[in-house]
């Protein structure tokens, strides 16, 4: 028997209504439907409930299930990357939102599931980043990995910044920018995209660097082999702080000279793939839909 956790905001209704419909079509095939405890209360009142789910603390819900099936956008994904790296194992997305460049299937495809059940499937295994900030000391304060990028910026006041950034110990340039976004080839499509910068086929093994709002005339994103060590190092004199932001989420402030250390991860994110379906072939629908 297959165990496979359920995740989605329950507390939306479309979205728990679609994480219900997902869960009732595999309970068909004998699969051990994992749901966290925290929205039992939710499940067991919506009207298609059927019964046979197992309510588990978060992290053995992740610990026991051979599978996470994520609902949502992207975003829902890279909540369950980095519990999942950590453990090795699978994870596929069903989009509900609007990119969904990381989601194998959308809400009509969901006949493909029985592949799951066959073992019909291949892994599509991303690389990651390997996050850490020291203090001036060299004391290291924060250490983390990202799927998608690492973004240093001035939080929620949108002022120009300065942050010097070294590759391999070397100086590259200093930037006076709005911020700063260290990404994966699998983010390249997310914030980065948004500044500006270029998208890379998820197998080049490369790290991007793409400046937010460079105040210069020749500020360019940086590409650099995803072996090089890159430094960034707070150099900014007004403010008092920075925010360091690793996949949509803030994580750790950064004070003047603190510097963030990013090379490749050791950790990698394994998504499901269930379509004979390349990744140009999804950049050219979403292109094509104007997403």
């Amino acid at each position: 028997m297959k165990k496979i956790a359920i995740v989605t905001n329950f507390n939306i209704p479309d979205k728990a209504s679609a994480a219900l419909k997902v869960t009732n079509y595999l309970l068909k095939y004998d699969c051990k439907i994992l749901v966290s405890q925290y929205s039992k209360d939710r499940v067991l009142a919506m009207k298609n409930y059927r019964g046979n789910i197992y309510f588990l603390p978060i992290e053995k819900l992740y610990d026991e299930a051979d599978l996470v099936i994520a609902l949502g956008g992207d975003g829902t994904i890279l909540d369950c990357a980095k519990r999942m790296a950590k453990r090795g194992k699978p994870i596929l997305g069903i989009n509900l939102g609007h990119l969904g460049y990381m989601a194998e299937l959308e809400m009509d495809e969901l006949s493909s599931l029985t592949k799951i059940i066959e073992g019909d499937y291949t892994i599509d295994e991303r690389n990651m980043l390997g996050i850490r900030v020291t203090n001036p000391d060299g004391v290291v304060k924060y250490s983390s990995f990202a799927l998608n990028d690492a973004v240093i910026s001035n939080g929620s006041v949108s002022r120009i910044i300065n942050l010097e950034l070294y590759a391999e110990n070397n100086l590259i340039t200093t930037y006076r920018a709005d911020g700063l976004i260290v990404s994966t080839p699998t983010g390249s499509t997310a914030y980065a995209m948004s500044a500006g910068g270029s998208i890379a086929d998820p197998k080049v093994e490369c790290m991007l660097v793409t400046p937010i709002c460079p105040h210069s005339f020749i500020s360019r994103q940086l590409i650099f082999s995803d072996k090089t060590k890159i430094n960034i190092k707070n150099v900014s004199v007004r403010e008092k702080s920075l925010m360091l932001t690793i996949d949509g989420k803030a994580n750790c402030e950064l004070f003047k000279n603190d510097v963030v250390s990013i090379d490749k991860s050791e950790y990698t994110v394994k998504l499901v793939r269930l379509k004979d379906c390349s990744f140009y072939d999804i950049l050219s629908q979403k292109m094509n839909n104007n997403y």
